[in-house]
């Protein structure tokens, strides 16, 4: 039996929390595997995939252009609260069926995206701030297919790189990074930076 997207979503947020909550406001600076993305506005893009991800899931109307600063005040009880609002959400009976978001995706497919940029934002957060973070094996079961999948796409977006070239000896969250276009050896810098 495939699991729900808001049972996928509790596991997966029950990884990205500690990791979250363990940066340092002296890690903000930090780069990620992210090239364009230093640590806080990492951050500050999770949450506005977190936030807009609820609103997609209720069938609302989002707008990804618009950047808050989240990372204010007590941003890690917020992300928290936010992921739970998330988990909530996707829970939601029926938040699963039909379409949702502008370009009109199957529901389960919008609620694999955010489920991927979770699981995969929370590594790119642990690589740079030097946390630990073993991602759901469930997680990963359900996200590599359909995050392959949506790559061609993605890469077209420019929201995915090229994919990064992996042995076969890859594991399956390597090969879910890899597909993103991430380095899964990728570590920080010792500067700091």
């Amino acid at each position: 039996m495939t699991q729900t997207i808001g049972a996928l979503l509790e596991a997966a947020a029950g990884r990205a929390l500690p990791v979250v909550r363990g940066i340092d406001d002296g890690q903000l600076g930090r780069r990620t595997p992210c090239e364009e993305y230093d640590v806080r506005a990492l951050l500050n893009h999770l949450f506005l995939v977190v936030v807009n991800f609820q609103a997609l899931a209720a069938r609302e109307e989002v707008d990804f252009g618009h950047q808050p600063e989240f990372v204010t005040g007590d941003w890690r009880a917020r992300f928290g609260a936010e992921t739970a609002r998330l988990v909530e959400a996707w829970s939601v009976p029926g938040a699963e069926e039909g379409t949702t978001g502008q370009m009109g995706l199957p529901a389960r497919t919008v609620g694999l995206m955010v489920l991927g940029d979770l699981t995969v934002h929370a590594w790119d957060l642990a690589r740079a701030t030097g946390a630990e973070f073993v991602p759901d094996p469930g997680v990963v079961e359900e996200v590599g297919p359909g995050l392959a999948a949506l790559a061609p796409q993605a890469r077209e977006m420019k929201v995915f790189g090229e994919p990064f070239p992996v042995g076969a000896g890859a594991t399956a969250f390597e090969r879910v990074l890899a597909v993103t276009g991430r380095d899964p050896g990728w570590r920080s810098g010792p500067a700091g930076g």
